[in-house]
């Protein structure tokens, strides 16, 4: 095969854990678009309603840290959020300083139909893994967020 044929090499790529999970990432959020793209939910969108769902009247800060969005894009998207009617901001009665979040029922609605699609989604995607490779693939990337003992102290 001539040279400008072959596939790149990627040379020490090949071992480096990041590059491949960025490539999973890739692979994983552009099956969800294919299932979700047409009500308009991206995995960002979709977190926040379950989060928001999950815990109705939480805190623009507190729902960033629980889906890791920085502030700048948390607020942009709330804002769309806003606009489509999924979700309405309500001034704390205690804290001028914060909003409280909750979704509407277009939002529960929503929601509903996307964690439906996002389940046949997860199905999909994880049909060449068994429950049992599954279940240890997620403990295993679970590993990257649990604290380390230094940072512990």
């Amino acid at each position: 095969m001539p040279a400008s044929r072959k596939p790149p090499t990627i040379g020490c790529l090949s071992n480096h854990v990041g590059f491949h999970l960025r490539l999973a990432q890739l692979a994983v959020f552009e099956h969800f678009g294919s299932k979700l793209n047409e009500i308009d939910v991206t995995p960002a969108i979709f977190s926040v309603l379950e989060v928001l769902q999950q815990n109705d009247g939480i805190t623009q800060s507190k729902l960033a840290a629980a889906v890791r969005l920085e502030r700048s894009s948390m607020v942009p998207m709330l804002d769309k959020l806003s606009r489509r009617g999924l979700v309405e901001r309500r001034a704390s009665t205690t804290d001028r300083r914060h909003n409280h979040l909750h979704l509407t029922d277009a939002g529960r609605e929503l929601l509903a139909e996307a964690i439906s699609r996002a389940a046949q989604h997860e199905k999909e995607i994880c049909k060449p893994f068994t429950i049992a490779e599954k279940k240890l693939l997620l403990e295993l990337l679970g590993r990257f967020r649990a604290p380390k003992k230094s940072d512990a102290a």
